[in-house]
């Protein structure tokens, strides 16, 4: 992995990654709102290395119509919870663009936020922002862990220092933007930001079979027929998968990574 990081110059401003976590209402911009927006910066230090910068932070924002049912079931937010709370495209742009750029947005499974993030605020705000993605990240840098969640990660993989009750309740926008937050900082352990940026703008090269007769089988461990077939006959394979059996059919060639036309929002 490539992960060394160049030191910044003493008093140099520390560059950094600015982690986000929306929780919503509704199917989509669409026909709902983000009722709380959460962030975690971590920095690149003056060793090269990368660590969280100060306690997670969250605001609750007024979604514009009522909290369904079943989303306040995932999140426990309610509507008597953000009366009052400013509406998402006031306080987002400041949160997403401060005055002091980070070198690019995180957030795992970074295309929901996306898809919100782009639904909800002109596009003056959302182009040009890089995102990385720490599932797909994840998938890279970790393919042997049991599962690629954020919260599975977390437990799986206990990183150093995520203090329990931060990182707590699940499905809050500020616990699990810390909880993130801790797997980017161990991602950039192991590789760089380009990298990671670079396969975020891919489709996931996932570790096992999704789904179907053979879920949960390793991709390399599939013999050549069974690679084949699943390319051939698996209508529901999705660019995740048929990206991930076409990159192990390349690699098994020695050919350089198949790389196909991205699917990804356009910033």
């Amino acid at each position: 992995m490539d992960g060394f990081q160049p030191p910044r110059r003493p008093g140099e401003p520390a560059p950094f990654v600015r982690v986000i976590d929306l929780e919503t209402s509704g199917r989509d911009a669409s026909d709902g709102g983000v009722v709380e927006i959460g962030w975690q910066d971590v920095v690149l230090c003056a060793d090269g290395g990368w660590a969280l910068d100060g306690p997670p932070r969250a605001r609750l924002t007024d979604p514009g119509r009522p909290i369904t049912p079943g989303t306040t079931a995932i999140h426990h937010i309610t509507d008597a919870d953000v009366r009052g709370a400013p509406d998402f495209a006031a306080i987002a742009p400041a949160i997403l663009r401060p005055d002091r750029p980070p070198v690019a947005l995180a957030a795992h499974r970074a295309a929901f936020e996306q898809g919100w993030i782009r639904g909800l605020l002109p596009p003056s705000v959302t182009v040009g922002l890089r995102w990385i993605c720490t599932y797909k990240g994840a998938l890279r840098v970790w393919p042997d862990e049991p599962g690629h969640s954020n919260q599975g990660l977390r437990y799986s993989r206990r990183p150093d220092g995520l203090d329990r009750a931060l990182g707590t309740p699940a499905h809050r926008a500020g616990p699990d933007a810390y909880v993130t937050a801790h797997h980017l900082r161990d991602m950039l352990a192991a590789t760089s930001v380009e990298s990671l940026l670079r396969w975020s703008r891919e489709p996931a090269l996932l570790a096992r079979v999704p789904h179907g007769p053979l879920r949960g089988r390793r991709i390399d461990s599939l013999e050549n027929a069974e690679l084949d077939r699943l390319l051939a006959t698996d209508r529901h394979r999705g660019p995740d998968l048929a990206f991930t059996l076409r990159t192990e059919q390349a690699r098994r060639a020695g050919r350089d990574e198949a790389r196909p036309a991205q699917h990804a929002l356009p910033f």
